[in-house]
């Protein structure tokens, strides 16, 4: 371990699970969430249960137990320029929110590399693609503006494909991991914000839990990618299964989004991938539609998306958007995806109507 690593993460779900990961490295987490969450994961800790093949049951990872440090704080109490990382783990429109949205302008201030592990990329890691026309998919975005002040060589983007949720019977510092993949990000423009990724990368991997006096490893890891478009294999999981568990009058799951009728599934899963292929990507950046339908026979709940929309939010990160949009910029559409953007698009008015 060549240093200890000071890492500010703007959000305590995804972000528990990846600060847990970093505690367990050894290095220093900071979360930024809210007051209820502040309180119980600075006296208790944060709960992590995940997975782990070969065993029965769940492993528990407590952060106040680990080599490394966790900590939680609001908006108002911390400063970006403190620390040499910065995890974006909040859902796209919540960084306009009172507290998030100045946290986020002094985030772009204090010019520390940004990583984001939202499914929705920000506009500043966008502007690092040359063959999108980022003006044209401002729409997308609940507020475009907070992205304009982040420079783009210091903004990546992660995959959050690991999933997990906070069990609702239990406390609100626990997450449960239902699917324990990796976290993947892209490079930064400059080498030396790289190494960052690289370093946290070897030290989450050599990384060992103690359960009943045994070191093992536990899944979930962070991989550091030289290619930009990684982190864009998501977007084919997401087109195919997440934005259609919402249907017209309620939601479904990842499962039966995917294999109700699988030959839809892989024509919308086909066309992300072309369109990410077109956009720059390698094939081999991309994960094949086989291992994905595979994965998704054991995700048997609603996305979250679907369960916001079904809550009653008025904004949901809007990933499916974006995919049109940049369809159509290089000349592509696909009517099923047409249709979960007008399904998508009326049931969030409905939602405002009732709300307003």
């Amino acid at each position: 371990m060549s240093k200890i690593y000071k890492v500010l993460i703007m959000g305590a779900s995804y972000g528990s699970l990846l600060g847990a990961k970093l505690a367990l490295a050894g290095h220093s987490v900071k979360l930024v969430c809210l007051p209820a969450e502040v309180e119980l994961i600075n006296k208790e800790g944060a709960i992590v249960r995940m997975p782990v093949k070969g065993r029965e049951g769940l492993v528990e990872i407590n952060t106040t137990k680990l080599p490394g440090s966790l900590t939680a704080a609001g908006p108002a109490d911390v400063d970006p320029a403190a620390y040499d990382l910065v995890a974006l783990a909040m859902q796209e429109p919540q960084y306009r929110t009172p507290g998030a949205r100045e946290l986020t302008e002094k985030v772009a201030r204090s010019r520390v590399p940004c990583m984001s592990i939202m499914n929705m990329p920000p506009l500043a890691f966008l502007e690092r693609i040359a063959t999108i026309d980022t003006a044209a998919i401002r729409q997308c975005f609940a507020d475009p503006t907070i992205w304009d002040s982040f420079e783009p060589g210091l903004m990546t983007l992660c995959s959050p494909d690991p999933q997990a949720f906070r069990p609702p019977e239990e406390k609100i510092n626990v997450l449960q991991v239902r699917l324990p993949t990796n976290f993947k990000a892209a490079r930064f423009e400059k080498p030396e914000h790289t190494q960052i990724l690289s370093d946290l990368e070897r030290d989450i991997e050599a990384a060992r839990f103690e359960v009943g006096g045994e070191r093992i490893e536990l899944p979930v890891k962070l991989k550091a990618h030289v290619s930009l478009f990684v982190p864009l294999a998501k977007w084919c999981m997401l087109l195919a299964g997440n934005y259609r568990c919402i249907e017209p009058n309620s939601v479904r799951t990842i499962k039966e989004a995917v294999h109700s009728d699988l030959s839809a599934s892989r024509a919308v899963y086909d066309y992300v991938f072309d369109l990410c292929v077109k956009l720059g990507a390698d094939a081999k950046d991309l994960v094949p539609f086989d291992k994905y339908a595979q994965a998704a026979l054991s995700l048997g709940a609603p996305s979250s998306a679907a369960r916001a929309i079904q809550a009653g939010a008025p904004n949901i990160e809007r990933v499916d958007l974006l995919v049109k949009l940049l369809g159509a910029q290089h000349g592509m559409h696909l009517d099923v995806i047409d249709k979960t953007v007008e399904l998508v698009e009326t049931r969030l008015a409905e939602n405002r109507k009732k709300a307003s």
